[in-house]
């Protein structure tokens, strides 16, 4: 039975085009250009391929360039007034109310962001916790540990819990657990189907959980019949 329902934050609980989430790639490529001292082009460049070996933008500056103004990069990516480029959907916090599962976000942003992200979207009564990058140690999504810590938080465990990202590579690294996965794609494909331990599924967007949530228990009830 799921108990527990933990959603990454950024392009999962809103949808992807927005203009918010492309201010905040813009913001982290040019961070990470700056740093490097090279041209936006050449920084975008250099970090899609990083992010491939060190999971997150940060870790590779810290792992690869001995950055360490954390702060400074979380307030840079994340400005106070971020969401002038998002707007509200209507149908998410009824989508919300309708499951009865405890839930929780999982981001590799910072509490902030995350917060003023939920109350924009009126829904932040409806989350138990989040589970961002600090309480991580900086490690964030796909490392292990950054799921066992939300794992810890919302009391759950990888069988009774769903974990839900629109990146392919965190939702990976859940499977990799052995857990259940939910990769939130809009394309409603994988880029390709891993070895892993656990399964992934694919929605088109979080709207479609419940009917995959309903899919999920009567699969593991029939199994239980067998």
């Amino acid at each position: 039975m799921i108990k527990h329902l933990i959603f990454d934050l950024d392009r999962t609980m809103y949808p992807t085009d927005t203009r918010m989430s492309e201010d905040i790639s813009y913001r982290i490529k040019k961070y990470a250009a700056d740093f490097w001292h090279v041209d936006f082009e050449e920084g975008a460049r250099q970090r899609s391929a990083a992010v491939k070996k060190y999971g997150t933008t940060l870790d590779w500056l810290v792992e690869a360039g001995g950055f360490s103004d954390i702060e400074d990069y979380f307030s840079a990516v994340h400005p106070e007034n971020e969401c002038d480029g998002l707007y509200k959907t209507p149908a998410l916090r009824p989508l919300l109310e309708s499951l009865p599962q405890r839930k929780m976000i999982l981001t590799n942003s910072p509490y902030e962001h995350a917060d003023r992200v939920l109350r924009f979207l009126e829904v932040r009564d409806l989350f138990d916790s989040i589970c961002d990058i600090r309480m991580n140690n900086l490690k964030g999504k796909p490392a292990a540990s950054a799921f066992r810590k939300a794992l810890e938080l919302c009391g759950g465990t990888v069988q009774d819990s769903i974990f839900l990202d629109d990146a392919e590579g965190y939702t990976d690294g859940w499977a990799a657990l052995g857990g259940i996965a939910v990769l939130v794609d809009p394309a409603g494909m994988r880029l390709h189907t891993p070895n892993l331990p656990g399964t992934t599924y694919c929605i088109d967007d979080i709207y479609a959980l419940p009917a995959l949530l309903e899919k999920i228990e009567m699969s593991s009830k029939n199994a239980k019949g067998d």
